[in-house]
């Protein structure tokens, strides 16, 4: 991969002139984002791969439908193969059509809480034609669709990885030029207790909007049987070693997360994120994991939500699910429901067609 991005390094300012462009259209021309009657509160990033957009959009939908904010999440369904009309996702959605990511926070937020759909415009609306429509929306993975108005853009980074070079792609991970930060209300860190504040704090000083800075941590703190349901608290549960194996933007976090919660491994295999696994590839682990001496598997919530029978059937070493929670995320709710509140009514009609979704 090193070596393709070497190769590819002068593509990198063609892409990033590209996407500057694009982001001063919008500005210029505010009318092309689309509104929506009710809120939209966006979480997302500047670079690639995995930040813990997925665990902070959980945690705030549900938070948010404590407090009185009835919500639905817009999802484009990455991974899924959906490309007409958007769809309500159910639990038992299949992961292959809708994606992985909004099969799995429809099991937890229930059902129809989650619209897939390419277009977010369209999503939206649907999920406004509800018997009790939403209060809020919250649009997964939506720093980039600038096609939708938002009134809350909450930016994410990954305390750990950062940046990483600075560029964007194809050369580094970025998707847009650090400098698009400005856009975002507030900068979110996550795998805060293992980030360098200060260089954090000055680099948001120096690109962001001079909004708040929240550090969150999303610890792995159970384990739970898959697909039976038996819960083991950690450290204290069942510490392995096992076999852990994921299909993410960055496995490596997951697999340093284990560690960081007393959960050992002796062997890690990665999948491309969203991949799908075979039952074959959780045969040829199971083997592997035999080989090594793990007393099981243990992967994500992602990844075992696209499981089925055929792989269970296959298994005769058990199979875990590492479960998060959020820690220090209490600031951020409240900042959140604060400037929720704080919005003026909402407008009597949806805006304009998506012109670029």
């Amino acid at each position: 991969m090193d070596l393709l991005r070497i190769f590819l390094a002068p593509l990198t300012p063609l892409y990033a002139g590209v996407v500057r462009l694009r982001n001063r259209a919008f500005d210029r021309d505010p009318s092309r984002c689309a509104r929506l009657p009710v809120p939209v509160l966006s979480i997302g990033n500047l670079s690639s791969g995995g930040t813990g957009k997925t665990p902070l959009t959980l945690a705030l939908a549900e938070h948010l439908q404590a407090q009185g904010w009835s919500n639905q999440v817009l999802s484009r369904g990455y991974g899924g193969r959906r490309k007409e009309d958007p769809m309500e996702v159910l639990a038992s959605s299949d992961p292959a059509l809708a994606g992985d990511e909004p099969v799995l926070l429809a099991s937890k937020l229930g059902n129809r809480r989650v619209v897939v759909g390419r277009r977010r415009l369209e999503a939206g609306l649907l999920a406004l034609e509800a018997p009790f429509p939403p209060r809020c929306l919250i649009l997964d993975d939506g720093f980039q669709h600038r096609a939708l108005h938002r009134d809350l853009d909450l930016l994410l980074l990954d305390g750990v990885r950062r940046w990483g070079n600075g560029h964007c792609l194809p050369l580094g991970p970025l998707r847009e030029p650090m400098d698009s930060a400005r856009r975002a209300h507030a900068l979110v860190v996550t795998r805060a207790s293992r980030s360098p504040r200060e260089e954090i704090l000055a680099w948001w000083e120096r690109h962001g909007s001079g909004g708040p800075v929240f550090f969150v941590d999303f610890r792995i703190q159970r384990l739970r049987a898959w697909p039976q349901g038996q819960i083991f608290a950690l450290p204290s549960g069942i510490q392995g070693p096992y076999l852990a194996f994921g299909a993410l933007g960055h496995p490596e976090a997951f697999f340093a997360d284990l560690l960081v919660a007393g959960v050992r491994w002796v062997e890690t295999k990665s999948f491309p994120d969203h991949h799908r696994i075979t039952p074959r590839e959780l045969l040829l682990m199971e083997l592997e994991a035999t080989r090594a001496g793990a007393v099981g598997l243990v992967c994500t919530e992602k990844d075992a939500v696209k499981l089925d029978g055929r792989h269970l059937a296959l298994l005769s070493l058990p199979l875990f699910v590492a479960e998060q929670a959020p820690v220090g995320i209490e600031p951020l709710f409240d900042w959140v429901v604060g400037r929720l509140e704080a919005l003026p009514p909402p407008g009597p009609s949806p805006g304009a067609p998506d012109p670029l979704a």
